[in-house]
C-alpha cells in the first residue's frame, strides 16, 4: 500500500496545486523556479552566493520494473520524505523529473559546503527502502552549481547543475559534481566543436583515411580500415576521440558515418577487387533496425560489392541491445557483407555470442599486441583466442602491431592477419592508392626475379 501524500513544511505551498507534485506533496518545478526566481530578485543588490542542486536516483528504473510501478511510487514518496526532513528551515526540496529532485540552499556559500550538503543527502538516500515485505536500496548522484553574480539567471542555473549531474553520472553512482568555471569552458567548447562538425558532415568536409590490413606470412596487402579525420577551418584538427564520441552523444553519428561509408566505398572501387573494405559502425548504429537498409543503399549507389565489405562492430556496441545488434548482423550476412567483432577481450560478451552471432572475423585487441613480447598472460591469452577462432572457423587479425618481433611471435601463433604501424599509418585516399600502386609494382618484380 502506498504512503499518504508527504505533507506539512516540506510541501511548501502545497495547497496550490499547480505548484505541487501530487505523489509526494512536494514543489515541482514551477515552485522550484519559482523559489529560486525570488531568491535572486532579493539579492539583486547584494548577490551573495547560494547553491542549486539535481539529484537523480541511480538505477531506479530497474527497480520499478522488478518491483511493480506502486512500490516504484512507494520509494519515491519515501524520498520525498527522507529529503524533506534533510532541509533547514531555509532550504527547498521539490520533485522536478521522475525520479529527479532539485534542491535550493539559501545559505550555501562555497562549492566545498554544497558538495558537502549533497554527499549527506545521498548518504541519507543509501539507507534501504521498505517495499511490503521486501526492501530495496538506491544510490543518487547530484550536480550542484553556485549563484555568483546577478546576471545568472535560475535557468543558467539549472543548466549547470544539470551539465554537473551529466559529469556525475558519468564518473560512476553515488558521485556529486559542482559546476566550476573549467567546466563551464569545457561546456562551451564542447558545443562549439558540435556546431562545427554539424557544418563539417553537412558540407562533406569530414574525410575517410585508410590503414592497410595485411596477410602476416607475406604482409600483402589484403584491405584497410576506414577512419575518420576531421580538419576544421577553425579550430584545426579535431581528433577522432573528440569527435566521434561527441556525434554519438549528439545523434550526429548516423549522417556523419553515412558520408564517410559514401566517400569510402568511391575510393574503394578504384582499388583492385581482391581488396576489402572495413568499416566501423557505432552503438546507436547497432539498435538501429535501419542501419542495413542504409548501408545497402549506400552500396547501390556507389556501386560497391557487399562482398568486399566488412563491417565492424565492438563488443561494448554489442552489448547495448543483443537482440537487436544480431538481428543487424543477419541483415548484412543476407546482403552478402562480412562481419568482424573488433576490439576482442576488452568487452563485457560471453564466449557464447561468439556462436550466436556469427561473426566472420575477430579483431585482437592492441592492448593484448603491444605486451605479447614481455608478458606471459598476454601469450597465453593471444593462443587461446587463436585456437577458438580455428575451431569456430573466423579469421583472426591482430590489431596494434609495432613492432618485427611482435609480428614474427603471431606468425609463429598461427595468427593470419596483422594490422599497425608497422604496416602503414592511416592515410589519405591520395596516398594509399600510391601505396597500392608500390605494392603492386614491388609483388611483379618479385615475379620477375
Amino acid at each position: 500500500m502506498n504512503n499518504p501524500p508527504v505533507s506539512g513544511h516540506i510541501a511548501g505551498q502545497g495547497a496550490d496545486l499547480a505548484f505541487t507534485d501530487p505523489l509526494t506533496g512536494l514543489g515541482n518545478l514551477r515552485r522550484f523556479f519559482d523559489k529560486v526566481d525570488r531568491l535572486i530578485i532579493e539579492r539583486a543588490d547584494d548577490p551573495a552566493p547560494f547553491a542549486v542542486g539535481i539529484l537523480d536516483l541511480d538505477g531506479f528504473k530497474p527497480i520499478n520494473d522488478l518491483f511493480g510501478r506502486g512500490a516504484g511510487d512507494d520509494i519515491l514518496q519515501q524520498v520525498a520524505m527522507r529529503l524533506g526532513a534533510a532541509m533547514d528551515q531555509n532550504a527547498t526540496v521539490a520533485r522536478v523529473g521522475a525520479d529527479e529532485f532539485a534542491f535550493l540552499y539559501p545559505l550555501v556559500f562555497s562549492e566545498e559546503a554544497a558538495r558537502e550538503r549533497a554527499l549527506m543527502l545521498i548518504e541519507i538516500l543509501s539507507a534501504p527502502y521498505d517495499v511490503g515485505v521486501r526492501t530495496a536500496r538506491l544510490s543518487a548522484s547530484v550536480g550542484c552549481s553556485l549563484f555568483y553574480s546577478g546576471e545568472e539567471n535560475t535557468e543558467t542555473l539549472v543548466s549547470k547543475a544539470e551539465t554537473a549531474l551529466y559529469h556525475a553520472k558519468r564518473s560512476g553512482r553515488g558521485k556529486v559534481v559542482v559546476y566550476t568555471r573549467e567546466m563551464e569552458e569545457a561546456a562551451r567548447r564542447t558545443t562549439q566543436i558540435e556546431q562545427a562538425l554539424r557544418r563539417a558532415v553537412a558540407a562533406g568536409e569530414v574525410e575517410p583515411h585508410f590503414q592497410p590490413i595485411v596477410e602476416l606470412k607475406t604482409q600483402r596487402i589484403i584491405g584497410f580500415e576506414t577512419l575518420a579525420r576531421w580538419t576544421d577551418r577553425d579550430l584545426g584538427v579535431v581528433t577522432p576521440d573528440v569527435f566521434i564520441p561527441l556525434a554519438e552523444e549528439r545523434g550526429i553519428i548516423g549522417p556523419l558515418s553515412q558520408l564517410l561509408l559514401q566517400k569510402a566505398t568511391q575510393t574503394a572501387n578504384q582499388w583492385p577487387d581482391e581488396l576489402f573494405l572495413s568499416f566501423n559502425l557505432s552503438p546507436s548504429q547497432l539498435v538501429d533496425q535501419n542501419t542495413a537498409q542504409h548501408v545497402l543503399a549506400i552500396l547501390e549507389r556507389t556501386g560497391f560489392d557487399p562482398r568486399r565489405l566488412e563491417i565492424e562492430i565492438t563488443e561494448s556496441g554489442l552489448m547495448t541491445d543483443p537482440a537487436s545488434a544480431e538481428k543487424i548482423v543477419g541483415d548484412f550476412h543476407a546482403m552478402g557483407v562480412r562481419v568482424a567483432l573488433d576490439d576482442f577481450g576488452t568487452g563485457q560478451s560471453s564466449l557464447g555470442r561468439l556462436r550466436q552471432f556469427d561473426f566472420d572475423k575477430l579483431k585482437i585487441d592492441r592492448s593484448f599486441v603491444s605486451s605479447i613480447l614481455d608478458d606471459k598472460p598476454s601469450e597465453h591469452i593471444i593462443r587461446a583466442i587463436l585456437a577458438m577462432c580455428e575451431g569456430l572457423g573466423m579469421d583472426v587479425v591482430a590489431e596494434g602491431i609495432e613492432e618485427k618481433e611482435q609480428a614474427r611471435r603471431l606468425i609463429e601463433f598461427g595468427c593470419g592477419g596483422g594490422q599497425g604501424y608497422l604496416f602503414g599509418k592511416p592515410s589519405n585516399a591520395e596516398t594509399t592508392m600510391a601505396l597500392l600502386r608500390e605494392s603492386y609494382l614491388a609483388s611483379v618484380m618479385r615475379r620477375i626475379a
